[in-house]
């Protein structure tokens, strides 16, 4: 049986299972790939730095000698790299079982990808947007697998025009609304996903985690009195307000392993610290309209179609 606060402990066994894990080098991405990795699962390191990776590898190998550990090079910044890691998966995996999308952070400064979008919606989103489409497959051909998406509580300040997506020239940024933005468009995005991979009756669920106030290594672009104010080396207050990586972990962990989770599912702390439960994103998220919105300027964006709906569905 479960236990009230669902830790490590409740992870169940992972051998034979493939997982894959995005932006897995440092923070909330190597705490997920580390805890799969401890419980047997074969853990796939997707990460944009390849010494980064490595190191990773390593840490991981060193507190679970005998893991099947492997690094796939991705930069979600670019669709290039999408493609072509998407390519470089096909070629060495069959299938796999646990895809679990956490690659995120955000630009302090306005910046614009080499395809043209606005750097935080692109690494947030629409490069894990694509990248799901071209590996879904590999899912959707395994019994029990599942897309995990990686959330955060900004997305309950999140406002989205899915017609704006691309850019506006000398649109003021902010880098926290963009943020905010792109946390909600990954809520949209993965009960999107679920509803229509229940509508082609695939074996995959998708499910969502946040992992509340974590400790990461985000923010490396900020100010550097706001570092340290965030920092809780320096300040307690800092300390007493969040939870390290590995805490913040539980709830997509739990979104990708917990035997009872749904499809649709949401875990993480009820605040910004604390141990995961099945808890509910904002209304917004749950739009349909605006879901289907946000995946139709997805598709176009990206050049990355998958899942189609029915007519019947697109009335409904």
């Amino acid at each position: 049986m479960t236990r009230q606060r669902w830790s490590f402990e409740d992870i169940p066994a992972q051998h034979g299972r493939t997982a894959l894990v995005t932006g897995a080098s440092t923070g909330l991405g190597f705490a997920i790939a580390d805890a799969l990795a401890r419980r047997g699962a074969d853990v796939v390191l997707a990460c944009r730095d390849a010494s980064r990776a490595a190191a990773a590898a390593d840490r991981i190998w060193a507190g679970s000698p005998g893991a099947v550990v492997r690094t796939l090079l991705v930069d979600f910044a670019s669709l290039a790299s999408v493609r072509a890691a998407a390519r470089r998966l096909h070629d060495e995996y069959d299938h796999l079982d646990l895809l679990v999308n956490n690659v995120g952070g955000f630009r302090v400064r306005y910046a614009v990808t080499e395809d043209g979008f606005e750097s935080t919606i692109a690494v947030n989103h629409l490069g894990p947007f694509a990248f799901t489409g071209l590996v879904l497959n590999l899912l959707t051909g395994t019994a029990g697998s599942r897309a995990v998406t990686v959330g955060s509580n900004g997305h309950r300040q999140g406002t989205i025009e899915p017609a704006g997506l691309d850019p506006e020239p000398g649109r003021a940024y902010r880098f926290m609304a963009a943020y905010n933005r792109a946390k909600l468009a990954n809520l949209l995005f993965a009960h999107e996903l679920d509803r229509r991979l229940r509508a082609a009756r695939a074996p995959t669920i998708a499910v969502a985690g946040h992992p509340g106030l974590a400790r990461t290594e985000g923010g490396r672009e900020m100010n550097p009195l706001i570092r340290a104010a965030l920092n809780p080396k320096i300040n307690p207050l800092a300390l007493a307000l969040s939870q390290t990586a590995a805490r913040g972990a539980l709830g997509p962990l739990r979104a990708a392993t917990d035997p009872h989770a749904r499809g649709g599912d949401y875990f993480g702390p009820r605040g910004r610290t604390g141990y995961p439960e099945l808890v509910t994103s904002s209304a917004l998220s749950h739009d349909i309209r605006l879901q289907r919105r946000l995946w139709e300027a997805s598709e176009r964006l990206t050049g990355v179609t998958y899942l189609p709906l029915q007519e019947s569905e697109k009335c409904s």
